[in-house]
């Protein structure tokens, strides 16, 4: 294997690949807006491009969108770059230390809000800095703190964003460009001459499922009410006709009503198509949970329900529906059925059968619910040779981001062999040797999609496993996401073109081998 050899990275560590330098190179000669996919070695470009601002003796400013991947990025850089002094920050220290870190350090390694907050409050500036790198650059749009930052970057610094995927949506992508000054876009697939020999495989698998008797039930009787409440909005004229019953649609009917509303109306038919509304959109959640998720997650929603409808202050929504006959059969198929999701026990014979295939295998489960993530918990600590732990976000009460990093450790290391996880473990974390990856169900984002499919197959061939409850929701949303992935590829070409053409010849440096 031959090894990079460059001024400043630790020799014999980095494997040379061609596509990596070719990447670097570009983003040397112009600010570039790299994407490549998850497994290929993003950070290994960044490193690249780091230690060549570095041998010009500027230093480099990293950031990144969450303090796990903070710690991640800077353990890689301390270890590839022994003799940089590599320092990191983050928002719980006070703006003296933020600053003596900067001034003390090559390279440095933050959360934006940070490097925001004391740009704004002239705490330090970047005049030192040559180099500035965006990860999970996707995200640099509206307000995001990487917009503020870019805004103070040196206009003779190189700028950098890095993603696996920066969405479908056209003027979304421009956007990121326009707000992070990018321009040029460097896209590379799997199919990619010199990717490919890079590339393992990963074997998408989409299982269906068929809802058990009691969920089907409950599901007719949820939809036999939303169609009546939009009926309702219908006779009202206030939805549009040519539009399902679907959230985005209720939504907008929400907010027109809201509007409305603040402006100083005041109307039966307001108030009434405010409730009417309300109900469609709950009624449309729990078809959500039935179909998709199970009775457990279902019940726990329909008990708040419960909760508000049976207090006289409570919303009128809900006091509403409380009382409907329907509601009140769906609570007795509730009480008497012992049913769960059938995606349950098929996941977990599928983790039980690739813990068998192999001693080392590591398996990651994503679910879109907390709640349906603490029954997989439960339900997957029962296979033989599994240590389940799960992955959440911070809010309501979750894993703090030192509790997140912690785990992610002890997955690596093999204390634990399951991880069943909320869209936390989607972005950027670097879960090496997983290999398994298994949706509880699709998602409509191909961002999340990708980035959820990029858990595995880095090191290895990767299994992914797709559960899909036959005739339900996770149809629509399974191809929708397929639609969004396939525009999304598309467009990035005609993108990356018409950038081509309108950018000006401005070489920095144009090998990233010149030294």
């Amino acid at each position: 294997m031959d090894y990079v050899d460059v001024p400043g990275i630790a020799p014999d560590r980095l494997e040379k690949r061609r596509y990596q330098s070719a990447i670097a190179s570009g983003c040397l000669g112009e600010n570039t807006l790299v994407i490549l996919p998850t497994g290929l070695g993003k950070t290994a470009v960044a490193l690249l491009v780091a230690a060549r601002i570095l041998h010009k003796g500027k230093k480099v400013l990293m950031l990144a969108p969450t303090k796990p991947l903070v710690d991640q990025h800077s353990e890689y850089f301390s270890s590839m770059l022994p003799e940089t002094r590599v320092g990191m920050v983050n928002g719980h220290m006070q703006p003296k230390k933020r600053k003596a870190i900067l001034e003390d350090s090559d390279l440095v390694v933050s959360t934006p809000q940070s490097v925001s907050n004391d740009l704004d409050n002239g705490v330090y500036d970047l005049s030192d800095f040559g180099l500035v790198i965006y990860d999970e650059a996707h995200r640099g749009t509206g307000n995001y703190d990487y917009v503020n930052v870019a805004g103070y970057v040196p206009e003779d610094a190189v700028s950098m964003g890095m993603t696996a995927s920066p969405g479908s949506d056209l003027k979304k992508i421009e956007e990121v460009c326009g707000n992070l000054g990018l321009t040029r876009i460097d896209v590379r697939s799997d199919d990619d001459p010199d990717v490919s020999p890079y590339v393992h495989d990963t074997y998408v698998n989409r299982i269906v499922v068929n809802l058990p008797k009691d969920l089907t039930d409950i599901s007719d009787l949820l939809r036999k009410m939303l169609y009546k409440d939009f009926g309702d909005l219908s006779a009202l004229h206030l939805t549009n006709p040519n539009w399902p019953a679907s959230k985005k649609h209720m939504l907008t009917i929400q907010g027109s009503l809201q509007m409305r509303l603040r402006n100083g109306e005041k109307s039966m038919t307001l108030f009434r198509g405010l409730s009417l509304t309300s109900m469609c959109i709950k009624l449309l959640y729990a078809i959500e949970l039935a179909e998709t998720q199970g009775m457990s997650p279902l019940r726990a929603f329909l008990s708040k329900i419960n909760e508000s409808g049976e207090d006289p202050k409570g919303p009128k929504a809900d006091r509403e529906l409380v009382k409907r006959e329907e509601y009140k059969q769906i609570w007795h198929i509730i009480g008497s059925s012992d049913v769960e999701h059938p995606k349950v026990s098929r996941i977990m014979s599928l983790v039980s059968r690739v813990l068998n295939s192999g001693e080392s295998s590591k398996i990651l489960v994503f679910a879109q619910y907390r709640e349906t993530c603490d029954i997989l918990v439960e339900k997957l600590s029962h296979v033989e040779n599994a240590k389940v732990t799960k992955l959440i976000g911070q809010a309501n009460g979750g894993l703090k981001q030192k509790d997140q990093i912690e785990m992610l450790d002890q997955f690596r290391s093999g204390d634990f062999n399951v991880v069943v996880s909320t869209s936390v473990g989607e972005e950027g974390l670097d879960i090496t040797s997983t290999n398994a990856v298994i949706f509880y169900e699709p998602v409509s984002s191909e961002i999340r999609t990708i980035q959820r499919r990029g858990r595995t197959g880095r090191k290895n061939d990767g299994e992914v496993y797709v559960l899909i409850a036959a005739g339900t929701m996770d149809e629509v949303v399974e191809s929708a996401s397929k639609k969004k992935e396939a525009l999304m590829r598309q467009r990035l070409e005609t993108l990356s073109r018409d950038l081509q053409k309108k950018r000006p010849v401005d070489r920095r440096q144009t090998e990233i081998d010149i030294y």
